[in-house]
This record gives structure tokens, C-alpha cells and sequence, in this order.
């Protein structure tokens, strides 16, 4: 059974939710606010988080930034009853796998919850054998995780790390958003598409110490990684 960490102040629809949600095999644990959420996930594990934005305490943008600290990787996905813009374009820049408005079909959310959990699975990319790959004037330790040159090192999550060996892999040629949505989240949806843009732009800023390293962008047909000798 896969574990779910619901945060929802409204003890009523949460416990709607949790029912069904346990009736299609979900292990719940559901927190009434958001930093109930915090104080359990520091001492448990899950698989997927799901946020309601509006809460006590704590509102569901704080959580999802203290738990990425702990742990990047997790997915998660945020509840709404607001339609704002605004509040969709914050979720997708936390990296949230989906925004779902209030009232849904809980077999929406079902769906959408087995096909986050079924690409988080096929999204693990395995790093390559040798432990550090030299990129411009920046060292990559594929082991820790972390990209080095002579004045910082800057830690990566999972993902960024995948991300930086695809492109490493594929550098100097045109490569096709498709093929980098398919490869590293495991789907070409329009917020995995949004949460890749989110990691380039960070990526970008981990290799702006040296001008020879660029991601260039072709709008709606892909990006090259150039390096320059």
C-alpha cells in the first residue's frame, strides 16, 4: 500500500477522502493543519503528499517548502478551492506534480495520484559509473550529488542531478522537450512540463560562473546544452 500524507483542516471532507482513498489501497495519514503535516512527516515516510492550500498554522505553499528541504524528491500535490492564477503559477514553481481545484470526482484524484506515483517510479534514472564528470570549469560528483568549482559547491536534489547528466549526455546537439519530459519525469504533461522548466532555470543559475556553458532554448521544439572549448 502506498502512504499518503493528507493535510486538511476540514476534518469532514478529509475524512471523505481519506475512506475512499483507503478503499482503493492507499495507507492515509491525514493532519489538520499544516504544522501538524510537518511535525509527522519528520518521522515517518511517504510516498506522495497531498496539500490543501488553505490552512491554519500553516498553509499548504509554507509546507511544501519545508518539506522539499527535508526531502526533494517526495511528489506532491496541492488542493484548492481557489481558482486564482496566481496560486496555480506557485504551486507549479514549488514543483507540485499536480494542482487539483475544488469540488473533483475523487476518482480524478485517484487517477492522478496512481499515474504521479507510477512515473516517480519510472523517472529513476541510474547516474553513470564513474564518480565525477568534468563540465566546463565545474566538477559534477555524481555520487554526492553536488556540482563543484573553485569558489562553491552547490548540492542537487535527484533530479537536478539526472537532469545535468542527460544534458552532459547530450550536449552540443538539439534535443526535443518530449524526449527530456519522457526521460527524466516520465510523462510530457503540461506540469511536468512547467516543473522541467522550473529545474533549467536553476541549472542555469548553478553554470552562470562560467560563460563557456549555456542552455539555449527553441521554442516549442526543444533545448541544446552547449559547452564551448
Amino acid at each position: 500500500m502506498k502512504k499518503i500524507l493528507l493535510a486538511e483542516d476540514d476534518a469532514d471532507f478529509a475524512g471523505v477522502l481519506k475512506h475512499y482513498l483507503e478503499l482503493h489501497q492507499f495507507e492515509i495519514t491525514w493532519a489538520g493543519n499544516g504544522e501538524e503535516a510537518l511535525a509527522i512527516f519528520q518521522t515517518e515516510t511517504f510516498d506522495i503528499c497531498v496539500f490543501d492550500v488553505m490552512m491554519p498554522k500553516m498553509d499548504g505553499f509554507t509546507l511544501a517548502e519545508k518539506i522539499i528541504k527535508i526531502n526533494p524528491e517526495v511528489p506532491f500535490v496541492f488542493l484548492t478551492a481557489r481558482k486564482l492564477k496566481e496560486d496555480k503559477i506557485i504551486g507549479l514553481k514549488l514543483g507540485a506534480d499536480d494542482y487539483i481545484v475544488k469540488p473533483f470526482e475523487a476518482d480524478e484524484l485517484v487517477l492522478r495520484l496512481n499515474n504521479i506515483l507510477k512515473r516517480s517510479i519510472q523517472k529513476q534514472i541510474q547516474l553513470p559509473i564513474i564518480d565525477e564528470l568534468q563540465i566546463g570549469a565545474y566538477l559534477f560528483d555524481t555520487k554526492r550529488l553536488c556540482l563543484k568549482n573553485d569558489s562553491e559547491i552547490q548540492q542537487l536534489t535527484e533530479k537536478e542531478a539526472a537532469l545535468i547528466h542527460f544534458f552532459y549526455t547530450h550536449k552540443n546537439q538539439m534535443i526535443k522537450r518530449e524526449q527530456i519530459l519522457k526521460t527524466i519525469w516520465g510523462s510530457d504533461d503540461f506540469f511536468s512540463g512547467r516543473s522541467m522548466d522550473v529545474y533549467i532555470s536553476k541549472i542555469r543559475k548553478y553554470f552562470k560562473g562560467d560563460s563557456r556553458i549555456r542552455i539555449e532554448s527553441v521554442r516549442n521544439i526543444g533545448l541544446e546544452f552547449k559547452i564551448n572549448a
